[in-house]
């Protein structure tokens, strides 16, 4: 079965082209030769990414997303928490747009999901070559948000 469900978790739901991102994933998973399962993406407060990054990985920081990986053979499944907060601040930081940063951020998490890691420089660098490919395919002028 594949789908792709998103939700909000102690935060105020926004837009962001619902239908649109999904496409947008589709088309990442198929792409990169993987088909789609089940892929679940919950946006949330940095104090609930929080509280989850020190409940499941041990780790006491602020990030963007977690990943959490259900992947079997070539189908993708997982779950995606993406703190708004610091997409929000990320896109100020960097001079882009709050849609933008919050595509690139649900397309880092689906790239780990197709195999991408980011813990090396190496890595790193692949997987902001590979958010930046699918990025360019975007027209973000055209998203009204």
């Amino acid at each position: 079965m594949k789908s792709i469900e998103f939700y909000f978790e102690d935060i105020k739901a926004i837009s962001f082209h619902e239908d649109f991102l999904k496409n947008q994933i589709e088309s990442l998973v198929i792409n990169e030769k993987f088909k789609l399962g089940e892929l679940t993406i919950v946006y949330c407060s940095d104090e609930f990414l929080l509280a989850m990054n020190k409940q499941y990985l041990n780790h006491d920081y602020y990030t963007d997303i977690i990943t959490f990986d259900y992947v079997e053979k070539n189908v993708i499944s997982g779950d995606l928490f993406i703190s708004l907060d610091r997409v929000n601040e990320n896109a100020e930081n960097y001079g882009i747009s709050q849609l933008k940063e919050l595509y690139r951020v649900v397309l880092h998490g689906v790239l780990h999901l197709v195999g991408y890691k980011d813990k090396t420089d190496e890595e790193q660098e692949e997987m902001t070559k590979m958010e930046e490919f699918y990025l360019a395919k975007i027209d973000f002028k055209a998203l009204k948000v």
